[in-house]
Order: structure tokens, then C-alpha cells, then sequence
């Protein structure tokens, strides 16, 4: 795949993967640059470690000696050191505390320094005590007991595991900086190598194929040089050829130019009928377009007569409603007369009038209920007239439709008629336009006919020039093939 790219691709191919070996060798320098600075952190955290382990020796040491001045002088002012040095040793206990955690060894360590700490603490407080209540003896009898020297010895043995623990450390960062330091000049040098005989190779590579490139490209050349040569020899002869079929074709021409000019005046003459029968169809149209426009009116009177009628029908629809109402009226009257009657008869002389009015109301109810029923079948005769009516509409409105239609289609053949016309009228005056045109360009072509007579003429000559042109490129060629097929074959 590498061998069919071009010589740029392989270029950029080759600078990509230097610049990718570069950014190799500088993220692995930087990784032991990075491994170097971490290396020096721990070893300055574990010197940090020590010194505050120093630190809580001398504030132990300080607390012992202000507790020993105490005991000799009895003074209050020989506490202040006790008191500094106690916490000056509690502080650096909870230092150590925090920066050994991840330390497992080491927080054992810690826990149990602050515990003997803590021992050693209550001992010097109780000498101290010991001091201020009972006096010098027996202070001094606290102070040749054993313990304290016990835990001293123990608070300083576990100090020294320690602090040869944090050496320890210090001693390994120190090995691992060393060894990281040494490293980092090595990789830069073996990178450095990497990369310029990667250069190197690439380059060489790249030279080498486009010298070959080159060396094709030249023997294409020579072979066009050689093409040209024998073209131009062969245009020569064609050239003196040409000047005799110049002349023939002006005659040809001139012949042309008399029968473009009959042509012309038999396309003005179609322009002129063409023209007549684009007024006649015009006229046509019109007409027609007057027929739709009537028939267009009798289909709208017939779409207003149909929502008349259907309106009609709607109105009729809503009386029945009201009458269906006024009927369950008349029949609700009826039943409360027969049950005013009722309750007359039952109430004695006393209801007997109100028995005669429940009466007439009843029989007034009764002659509703008849002429409710004589509104409702005027109301079906009306219905089904208007049912008719509109049946009868809609098929005039159908028939006035496919009346439309017809008037439609017809009006549209007329439209196409005159496009058809117009077309026909364009055509001809286009045809007369182009017959003037080309007999213009006849005319033009009689005069570039003997100018290409001329320019024949010419060309015999230049062939000459052109013979001379390609025996020069082909020496040009030879030349650049020599330059770089020697480097080629020394490889």
C-alpha cells in the first residue's frame, strides 16, 4: 500500500511517524522525569519524617531537663521548659501521626511511641507533683525509681527503629533518583539514534523512488517528443492539401448563401398564417370562456336552491321537535285535568266548579292533541315534497356539472390550440430569424475560408519550427534521465 502512494504522501508519511518517534521519546523522558521528582519527594517527605522525630527527641529531652530543675530548685519559673518541651513532643507525635499513615510499620511505631509518651508524661507529672507537695525527698525518691529510665529507653530504642526506617527509605528514593537520572540521558541518546536513522532510511527511501518516478516520467517524454515529430512532418503535408479544399469550400458557400435567402421568405410567409390563425383561435376561446361563464351561473343558482331546500328540511325537522314537545304538553294537561276532575268529584259541591274547569281544560288539551297531529302530517307532506325537490336538484346539479365539464374540456382544447398556434407562429418567426443569421454567417464563412487558405499557408511553415522544438525536448529529456539514473544505479 506504502509504494502506491505519491511522493508527497510518502513525504508526509515519513515526517508523521518521525515526529511520532520524537513524541515518544519525549513522553518517555517525561515519565522518568516524573518518576525522578517523585523519587525526590519521598526522599524529602522521609527527611522531613526524621527531623520531626529529632524534633520530638530534643522536646522530650527539654521536658526532662526543666522536670530535673524543678526537683533541685523548686522554682515555678523552671517549668516553663518542662511545659514547652511537653508540647513540643505532642505535636510532633500527631505530625508523625498524619505523615506515616500509609506507612503500616510505621504507624505501629507511632501508636506505640504515643503510648509510651503518654506513660512517660503521667511518670514526670507525678515527680513534679511529688515536688510541690512533699519537697525535695520525695521528688528525689521518685526520681531513683526505675521506671522512668525504663521508659526512657524504650521511648528512644523504638525513636531509633524509626528513624533507621525513614534512613532506609531515604537510602532506596536515593537509589531509585540515581538510577532514573542515569536513565534519562540514555533514553534521549538511543531516541536520538532511533530518529535520525529513521530520517535517514525515510529520506533515502523517498529520494529514491522519486528519482525513478523522474526517470519514467523523462521516457514519457521522449516518446511524446518523438509523436510530435512525426505529427508535425505529417501536418505539413496536410497543410498544402488544405489550401485547395479552402478554395473549394468558398464556392460550396456561396451556394449556400443564395438558397438560405429563399428560405428566409418562405419562413416569413408561414409567420404570416401562423399569425391570421392565432387571431381566429383567440376569438374561439373567447366564446367559449362566455359559455362556461353561464354555465358557472346556472350551477351556483342550483347549489342555492339545494341549501334552500335543505334548510326546508332542517326548518320542518325543528317544528316536529316543537311538536313532539307541545304534544307530551297536551298529554301531561290531560292527565292533570282527569286528575283535577277526580279530586273535584271527591272534594263534593265545594270542588264542583273547579270540576268544570278541569273539564274544559281537558277538553282543550284533547283539541291540541288533534292539531298537533294535523301540523305534523302537513309537516311530512312538506318534508317529502322538499325530499323531492332536492333529488330533482342534484340531478340538475349533476347534469349542469357534466355540462361544466364538457365546456371545461372544450375550452381547454381551444387554449391548447392557440399554444399549439403560438408555437407554430414562434417557430416561423424564429426559423425566418435563423435563416437570416445563417446567411449572415455564410457570408462570414466565405471570408474565414480565405483566411484559413492563409493560415494553411502559415502553418506549412511553422511545421518547420515545430520539428525543431521536439529534437530539442528529446535532447532536454536525455539530459534529465542522465541526471538522475547514475545516482540510481550507484545504489
Amino acid at each position: 500500500m506504502f509504494r502506491s502512494w505519491t511522493v508527497v504522501q510518502q513525504g508526509i508519511a515519513a515526517s508523521v511517524s518521525a515526529f511520532c518517534i520524537m513524541v515518544a521519546v519525549g513522553v518517555l523522558t517525561g515519565l522518568n522525569i516524573g518518576r525522578l521528582l517523585d523519587a525526590s519527594r519521598a526522599a524529602l517527605a522521609s527527611q522531613d519524617d526524621e527531623r520531626e522525630l529529632s524534633a520530638f527527641l530534643v522536646g522530650l529531652d527539654e521536658a526532662e531537663a526543666g522536670k530535673r530543675g524543678y526537683v533541685i530548685t523548686g522554682e515555678d519559673e523552671d517549668l516553663a521548659p518542662y511545659h514547652a518541651g511537653k508540647d513540643t513532643a505532642s505535636r510532633s507525635i500527631e505530625r508523625l501521626r498524619v505523615a506515616l499513615e500509609d506507612d503500616p510499620a510505621q504507624k505501629t511505631r507511632v501508636d506505640a511511641l504515643a503510648s509510651l509518651v503518654t506513660e512517660r508524661m503521667r511518670e514526670m507529672d507525678a515527680t513534679v507533683e511529688a515536688r510541690r507537695q512533699g519537697g525535695f525527698d520525695a521528688a528525689a525518691k521518685a526520681v531513683r525509681e526505675d521506671r522512668e529510665r525504663k521508659t526512657m529507653a524504650r521511648i528512644r530504642a523504638l525513636a531509633a527503629e524509626m528513624r533507621t526506617h525513614q534512613q532506609d527509605i531515604v537510602g532506596a528514593q536515593r537509589a531509585l533518583i540515581d538510577r532514573t537520572a542515569a536513565r534519562i540521558p540514555r533514553d534521549a541518546i538511543i531516541g536520538g539514534i532511533i530518529y535520525g536513522c529513521w530520517i535517514a532510511l525515510a529520506v533515502s527511501y523517498v529520494l529514491a523512488r522519486l528519482s525513478r518516478r523522474v526517470v519514467t516520467a523523462v521516457a514519457r517524454i521522449l516518446g511524446a517528443a518523438a509523436e510530435l515529430e512525426a505529427a508535425a512532418a505529417q501536418q505539413g503535408k496536410g497543410a498544402k492539401g488544405q489550401v485547395a479544399a479552402a478554395t473549394e469550400v468558398s464556392t460550396t458557400v456561396s451556394q449556400l448563401v443564395s438558397t438560405s435567402r429563399q428560405i428566409a421568405e418562405s419562413a416569413q410567409q408561414v409567420t404570416q398564417v401562423a399569425g391570421a390563425t392565432t387571431a381566429a383561435a383567440k376569438s374561439g376561446t373567447g366564446t367559449v370562456e362566455g359559455a362556461q361563464e353561464a354555465i358557472d351561473a346556472v350551477r351556483r343558482q342550483v347549489d342555492h336552491i339545494v341549501t334552500h331546500m335543505l334548510d326546508l328540511g332542517k326548518r320542518s325537522q325543528e317544528i316536529g321537535g316543537i311538536l313532539d314537545i307541545i304534544n307530551d304538553l297536551a298529554e301531561q294537561t290531560n292527565i292533570l285535568a282527569i286528575n283535577a276532575t277526580i279530586e273535584a268529584v271527591g272534594a263534593g259541591d265545594a270542588g264542583r266548579r273547579f270540576g268544570v274547569v278541569a273539564s274544559e281544560i281537558r277538553k282543550l288539551a284533547d283539541r291540541v292533541g288533534g292539531s298537533t297531529k294535523d301540523i305534523r302530517r302537513l309537516i311530512e307532506e312538506i318534508r317529502g315534497a322538499a325530499n323531492t325537490t332536492v333529488m330533482a336538484t342534484e340531478d340538475g346539479a349533476k347534469a349542469v356539472d357534466i355540462g361544466s365539464k364538457r365546456f371545461t374540456e372544450v375550452t381547454e382544447s381551444f387554449r391548447r390550440i392557440v399554444d399549439l398556434v403560438g408555437n407554430t407562429a414562434q417557430a416561423a418567426r424564429e426559423i425566418e430569424l435563423s435563416t437570416k443569421q445563417q446567411t449572415s454567417a455564410m457570408e462570414q464563412v466565405a471570408g474565414a475560408i480565405a483566411d484559413v487558405a492563409q493560415t494553411a499557408r502559415e502553418s506549412e511553415s511553422g511545421t518547420a519550427q515545430t520539428v525543431q522544438t521536439a529534437a530539442e525536448l528529446m535532447t532536454l529529456a536525455n539530459q534529465l534521465t542522465d541526471a538522475f539514473q547514475r545516482p540510481v544505479e550507484s545504489r
